[in-house]
């Protein structure tokens, strides 16, 4: 039996999540075995955000915070980096430091949304993403390797891939797989115990 998480480290809901998803980790029976992927929002570009797109991510922003209110951003990202529409590096990054230790991965998410919502960096930046390695105590050199590798982008694209198979193609997603069944779980951004109670009863 296996609950899927999809995520990207980019995404705004998914932060919004994460205290939820830390505490539903701790609280699943233990025989069911939680499989993290990453989505990918957005694929690679250089090309600078549209006003359109960076004003459609602060009104997302601003949502959250009402409905959400543990959630909190710093909005100085906004005018204090250049904004891309490009989170593929970010996932990139996370599988990287998953192929050092795959307790890395957790520790890479949370230091790529901590700089991004927090401290107005750009995790579209590969300098950022090789200083998160170094402050997470990765191996600096292995990792900016990895991160630039075809065999980490394949690794998202695979990922990419079994996400969309699963039908989970918005994030943050959860889907509960016990044999041939298939439990789509609907997120509860406050009380893990809410989205707990629906995996319990998808195991009646």
């Amino acid at each position: 039996m296996k609950l899927y998480y999809v995520h990207d480290p980019m995404c705004s809901w998914c932060w919004a999540f994460r205290p939820v998803w830390l505490e539903l980790k701790d609280k699943l029976p233990r025989h069911i075995e939680w499989i993290s992927l990453l989505g990918g929002l957005a694929p690679d570009s250089d090309m600078p955000m549209d006003k359109k797109t960076r004003d459609y991510i602060m009104a997302n922003w601003r949502r959250i915070e009402e409905q959400v209110p543990t959630a909190r951003f710093n909005y100085k990202f906004w005018t204090e980096c250049r904004p891309r529409r490009s989170t593929y590096p970010a996932c990139r990054a996370v599988i990287a430091a998953r192929q050092q230790d795959k307790a890395c991965a957790a520790g890479m998410t949370y230091a790529i949304q901590r700089a991004y919502y927090l401290q107005a960096r750009n995790p579209s930046d590969e300098q950022t993403l090789v200083a998160l390695a170094d402050e997470i105590n990765l191996n600096v050199k292995q990792f900016h390797e990895d991160l630039l590798s075809d065999r980490i982008n394949q690794q998202l694209l695979a990922e990419i891939t079994k996400a969309r198979q699963l039908q989970l193609d918005s994030f943050p997603g959860l889907l509960l797989v016990k044999g041939n069944q298939h439990k789509r779980i609907e997120h509860n951004y406050r009380h893990a115990d809410g989205v707990l109670d629906q995996i319990k009863q998808a195991l009646i």
